[in-house]
């Protein structure tokens, strides 16, 4: 895009008549002359400090703008309250530029002010997932999945307090050219009060303090968070479990504290459900206390310096005879962030991913049951857009023999 034509009006625009004297102010760019077409726009734009020229008192509005720069005139111009025409415009470039405003520190609760009553975003997600595990003969079982999903996420505003949340998944296995339906994965109503946020319906239940090692799933129920660097969260409902069947009841909460490098909790969760009476059936005698119950403690930091990460969790299932810990250390270094080309991170951690704690576990390498070395890279090719790859080599509990996963996504997002 041009600087001179889409972002010096598009400005110019959602903060045009925010005072009757800026018309009339000098433009300060010797390359913008009385005679020009954007003269008015790039005076009231320099006025209102909007833009900014180079040091040699150019503009140099011939030069193609980046989405960045771009981002910094529309939260500049937020800044101005802008009301009518001028207001629905800025509204129509804030959910446009959202990502970059995000990275600039514009508060996505404060963008959502600006924003249409419903947003809505998204991801196509192609996914290619090959497992190679040894039995106790040495015999291998490989197993490759080759799957599509889209994913839709509308956020509706229904007043200055609360909003409503969804998620809706459908998934194409390319094997069988077999599709579902959309299915509604997410559904509740979140209020905000100060440092107070309730969360009512179908939540995300994904446990911050292990960074998803004990669950990455929804559950039904509600939610209460206070605090901003330092927070609480309680939570309780009912959880369908993995299965779908044995549905659990829940009750948990979580501590913990973060800044921009340091990040450090403790959580408790709570599920009773027949699911785990049968667990043994699937892993042997290693689940032997004859118990609904499921308690799991969990604890979990990450540091960054600059660039590197630092990270581990350590969770434990009281209820557990065997099998009764999970836990993740590593190292990580860089940021593919989906709105910046080019960028990229790469990552090594060891994973021991206890299935009596682990009960549903983000990871895409490692599994539920299984313990070793997961690698992955992930990078950024053109603006949202990311490339991920991972490699796990460990062992299978089950077997004690050798597993391999290689893991592959391309996410666009929308």
């Amino acid at each position: 895009m041009k600087k001179s034509v889409l972002a010096a009006l598009a400005a110019a625009f959602v903060i045009g008549g925010a005072s009757a004297n800026v018309s009339a102010a000098a433009n300060p760019f010797s390359d913008v002359p009385a005679g020009h077409w954007a003269y008015q726009s790039v005076s009231k734009l320099a006025a209102e400090g909007i833009i900014e020229g180079y040091g040699d008192g150019t503009y140099r509005g011939d030069r193609n703008i980046t989405r960045y720069e771009m981002a910094q005139m529309i939260a500049k111009a937020m800044a101005k309250n802008p009301s009518g025409a001028n207001k629905a415009e800025l509204d129509r470039l804030a959910a446009e530029f959202r990502d970059e405003l995000d990275a600039l520190g514009v508060r996505v609760a404060e963008l959502e002010k600006y924003a249409d009553k419903v947003v809505w975003h998204g991801e196509l997600r192609y996914r290619y997932r090959n497992e190679r595990i040894k039995t106790r003969d040495n015999d291998k079982i490989k197993t490759t999945r080759n799957w599509i999903m889209m994913r839709f996420e509308p956020t509706a505003t229904v007043n200055d307090h609360w909003k409503v949340k969804a998620r809706l998944d459908a998934t194409s296995d390319m094997k069988t050219d077999t599709s579902t339906d959309f299915k509604l994965k997410q559904a509740y109503a979140q209020g905000t009060y100060g440092k107070f946020q309730i969360n009512v319906g179908k939540l995300p239940f994904y446990t911050l303090v292990d960074d998803g090692m004990l669950i990455d799933d929804e559950f039904s129920g509600g939610q209460i968070v206070y605090g901003d660097k330092f927070k609480i969260a309680l939570m309780a409902g009912r959880w369908s479990g993995t299965n779908e069947i044995d549905t659990s009841n829940y009750a948990g909460g979580e501590l913990s504290y973060e800044t921009d490098k340091l990040y450090v909790g403790a959580g408790f969760h709570h599920f009773r459900s027949d699911y785990f009476l049968t667990l043994h059936d699937a892993f042997g005698k290693r689940y032997n206390k004859n118990t609904h119950n499921a308690a799991v403690w969990t604890v979990g930091a990450h540091y960054n310096f600059g660039d590197l990460q630092v990270r581990g969790a350590y969770a434990q299932n009281t209820k557990a005879k065997d099998w009764k810990k999970s836990w993740t250390a590593g190292l990580a270094y860089g940021n593919a962030n989906k709105s910046k080309p080019g960028s990229w991170d790469i990552s090594a951690d060891y994973r021991y991913v206890s299935p009596l704690v682990s009960l549903a576990p983000t990871y895409d390498a490692a599994y539920a049951g299984s313990k070793g070395v997961e690698f992955a890279v992930r990078y950024v090719p053109i603006y949202n857009t990311r490339i991920e790859l991972k490699y796990f080599h460990g062992k299978d509990f089950i077997t004690d023999k050798t597993a391999k996963v290689f893991y592959s996504r391309v996410s666009w997002f929308f």
